[in-house]
């Protein structure tokens, strides 16, 4: 290396740090552990304006979808897909009852999302989602978009219960 390489060397600025990666920036190819199951991330659907994401998890033939939203901490809920319908998306009752369980509106809010790999909704656009929860602390959340309606029954999961074991 010559004295002029050396010079420049010092001089050059050193490269910035790499910000984090929050856990509302995994998308598809992670690997995040779950309640001690480990899963990979094969889709998500952004939604900015809420700072949260929904990611679609993959354990072999299971899949299931984590709720991130960072508030004034990070709330996670876990999901999974359910069979069901409601006669119409212009009616969502205030109080629904499955099974024995009586879930009561908490929040319902609208707002663009964007999407990467493989997710519910293969679009991007206007979502509405409708989230319920019971006394016994089970949640129910309903999203409809683009005349396409998606019913998930969940339960919120602690902090410590999220690991990102890899991050692209």
């Amino acid at each position: 290396m010559s004295l002029f390489e050396r010079i420049a060397n010092i001089l050059k600025k050193p490269e910035p740090p790499k910000p984090e990666k929050s856990v509302r920036d995994l998308g598809p190819g992670d690997i995040v552990e779950v309640s001690l199951v480990t899963y990979e991330v094969v889709g998500s659907t952004q939604s900015p304006k809420r700072k949260a994401v929904f990611l679609t998890l993959q354990d072999g033939s299971t899949v299931n979808y984590l709720k991130i939203e960072e508030r004034e901490r990070v709330y996670y809920e876990l999901y999974t897909a359910i069979d069901g319908r409601l006669d119409s998306v212009d009616e969502i009752p205030t109080t629904i009852e499955m099974e024995d369980t009586v879930y009561h509106m908490e929040e319902q809010y609208s707002g663009n999302v964007f999407s990467k790999g493989k997710t519910p909704f293969s679009s991007e656009g206007e979502q509405y989602v409708w989230e319920f929860q019971s006394d016994n602390r089970k949640l129910l959340r309903i999203e409809w978009q683009d005349g396409r309606m998606m019913m998930y029954e969940g339960e919120l999961v602690i902090p410590g219960d999220v690991k990102v074991i890899r991050a692209t």
